[in-house]
C-alpha cells in the first residue's frame, strides 16, 4: 500500500479526532508501536489494517472512505470535516525520514518502552557563551509526539528551539532549531537506565549569533523541575512561564559541584597534565541519576 503523505495524514486525522496512539491501538486491535511505526513512515498499514483505520474515522465521520486517502492534505482535511486553511502555517511538520530506516526504527521501538522517562519539564544549565565564568539557564519541554518520537522545546530569551529527541543505547539525542534566526542546537545526553530521570548532563553543538555564526561546544546539566498534566495547552503555558524570567543565572547560584562537572579545561596543556584533550561527558563520571527519595524537583 502508497499513499502520498500517509504519516501526515494519520497524524492530522488523530489530531482532528483527538484520538492518541493508545486509543487508536486498541480500536484497530494493534500494538501502539505499529501506530508509531506509521506515524514515523518505517511502515505502512497492510489493506486489512487500512480498511479498519478506514472504519475507525467514518464512526466519526460519516461518509468518510478509502478514497480519501488518496486526496492531498487540503482535501483530506475536508473529507475529514474540517476547513482547509487558506494559508499553510510556517512552521512544517517535524520530518524523521532522513533517519536510516533502521535507525529510525530503534529509535520509535525506544521510544514507545522509555520514552517516558524523559517526559516533563527540565531547568539546563551551561556556560554563557559570550560572558565567561557566568552560567545560563534554558527551559525545556519533552513530551511525546504524534509522529512516535519525543518532541524536544527549548526556550532562552527571545528564542524558541522547536525539535525531536530520541533515547538510543545510552544516550538521549536532540535536534531542535530556532524558526527566526535559524540556529541550531544539537544535544547528546547521558541518560539513566530503567529509572524515570530526573538529572541528564551531556554536550551540545551550536551557534554564537555573532558575525555570520561562530560554532560553539559546550556542556550542559539538565535537572527536571516537574511532571507533565493531562492538558497539554496548560503545559504550554507553564513552560511559558518559566521560562520568561532572565535566563542568566545569578552570580553564585549555581552549585559548586555543577560549575565544576561544566568548567572542563580541554587543550594539548590539559592533557599533558592528564587531563583531557577534547571536550567529553564519559557516562562513568556523569551527574545523571534518577528520582532521589526526599529531593524535591528545583524551580
Amino acid at each position: 500500500m502508497t499513499i502520498d503523505d500517509f504519516p501526515a495524514k494519520l497524524a492530522l486525522a488523530m489530531k482532528i479526532l483527538s484520538l492518541s496512539r493508545g486509543r487508536l491501538a486498541a480500536e484497530l486491535r494493534v500494538d501502539k508501536s505499529v501506530v508509531a511505526r506509521w506515524l514515523g513512515g518505517v511502515n505502512a498499514p497492510s489493506g486489512h489494517n487500512l480498511s479498519s483505520l478506514t472504519t475507525t474515522i467514518a464512526g466519526r465521520r460519516p461518509g468518510f472512505t478509502g478514497l480519501d486517502w488518496e486526496h492531498d492534505l487540503e482535501a483530506f482535511t475536508l473529507a475529514l470535516g474540517v476547513e482547509a486553511p487558506t494559508h499553510t502555517p510556517a512552521t512544517p511538520s517535524i520530518e524523521t525520514s532522513w533517519l536510516p530506516p533502521e535507525v529510525l526504527k530503534e529509535a520509535l521501538m525506544t521510544t514507545e518502552a522509555r520514552g517516558g522517562a524523559y517526559e516533563g519539564f527540565w531547568r539546563s544549565t551551561r556556560p554563557a557563551i559570550d560572558q565567561p565564568g557566568r552560567f545560563m539557564v534554558d527551559r525545556i519541554l519533552i513530551r511525546r509526539g504524534a509522529h512516535g518520537l519525543l518532541t524536544f522545546r527549548l526556550t532562552v530569551a527571545d528564542m524558541v528551539f522547536e525539535g525531536v529527541a530520541f533515547p538510543s543505547q545510552a544516550q538521549l539525542f536532540a535536534f531542535c532549531a530556532d524558526p527566526n534566526t535559524g540556529v541550531f542546537i544539537f544535544s547528546i545526553s547521558n541518560t539513566v537506565l530503567r529509572n524515570r530521570a530526573d538529572v541528564m548532563d551531556g554536550l551540545t553543538l551550536t551557534l554564537q549569533r555573532v558575525g555570520g555564526g561562530v560554532p560553539v561546544a559546550g556542556a550542559f546539566v539538565m535537572e527536571r523541575t516537574g511532571l507533565l498534566s493531562d492538558d497539554p495547552a496548560a503545559d504550554d503555558a507553564r513552560h511559558a512561564a518559566m521560562a520568561a524570567g532572565d535566563p542568566l543565572a545569578p552570580e553564585g547560584s549555581v552549585a559548586e559541584d555543577v560549575v565544576a562537572h561544566l568548567t572542563q579545561s580541554v587543550s594539548a596543556v590539559a592533557q599533558a597534565a592528564g587531563g583531557a584533550f577534547m571536550l567529553a561527558m564519559p557516562f562513568g563520571q556523569s551527574m545523571s541519576r534518577g528520582p532521589m527519595p526526599g529531593v524535591p524537583f528545583p524551580e
